[in-house]
């Protein structure tokens, strides 16, 4: 009996070390950003927003899910029709290659960046020179692209888009551990610091006064709404990717 005793102190003691010396880790926060390439307002909040995570450390409580396919629509014989037209289908796709080539967040959000800062300069034509600048290899991505999977990969991105509860209405669209921001999406690091259940970062000090200043700034018309399709969308066939080679 008393050696019972003794075995159940033993693993009380060695519970309670395991737990003072080797706290379990927190759980990250889950971010998802549903966008498309050429809303110039989701460009604007790639490049000068959600790149500020990785600068400030705030990545590292973070589990990043970007989602390129916005307000795209899917047509008969699962064609996609694109808000801004063909050459947003075509970007979505690449970015959504990108992120398949590289699944560490820090690396596609690279070349994702590089893409949207040429998007905001109106040059997204010259996408391409991404790899050069980023040195990254994109032979996977042209790869991906040509090959049609990277459709397959705009096909996946459609059904999770289209299901989301509440359904949403614009891009950007930021949701925060299931939670959609609406169009106070610019605010997304405060939300993300109030979710994380462990000691917060620094990046965390002062963002309650960062949103209280910005709350009153005039968000709602920096969104591209889902109902806004350009008279210049186009339907992409399902296997039209593979006739087009990007090399």
């Amino acid at each position: 009996m008393a050696s019972g005793r003794v075995v159940v102190v033993f693993f009380f003691l060695l519970s309670f070390l395991c737990f003072a010396f080797f706290p379990v880790s927190s759980r990250k926060v889950s971010l998802a950003l549903y966008y498309e390439t050429l809303c110039p307002y989701c460009s604007d909040f790639i490049t000068n927003n959600l790149v500020k995570i990785f600068d400030n450390g705030l990545i590292t409580i973070v589990d990043l899910d970007l989602v390129p396919y916005g307000n795209s629509r899917l047509g008969s014989n699962n064609s996609i029709v694109c808000q801004h037209g063909p050459s947003e289908c075509q970007l979505n796709t690449v970015e959504a290659c990108a992120i398949s080539a590289w699944p560490d967040a820090q690396e596609h959000l690279k070349f994702i960046y590089c893409i949207e800062h040429l998007v905001m300069e109106h040059r997204y034509d010259e996408w391409k020179s991404c790899s050069q600048q980023t040195g990254l290899d994109s032979t996977s991505v042209l790869d991906c692209y040509n090959s049609g999977y990277g459709e397959k990969l705009e096909l996946q991105y459609a059904a999770q888009t289209d299901a989301l509860q509440p359904p949403h209405t614009f891009v950007p669209w930021v949701v925060v551990d299931g939670k959609p921001l609406y169009d106070n999406y610019r605010n997304f690091e405060k939300y993300i610091c109030q979710a994380y259940d462990g000691e917060p970062p620094k990046a965390c000090e002062g963002q309650a006064l960062t949103i209280s200043q910005e709350m009153n700034s005039n968000q709602g018309d920096q969104v591209c709404h889902i109902n806004d399709m350009t008279s210049s969308s186009a339907t992409r066939k399902k296997n039209e990717m593979k006739k087009k080679s990007l090399i």
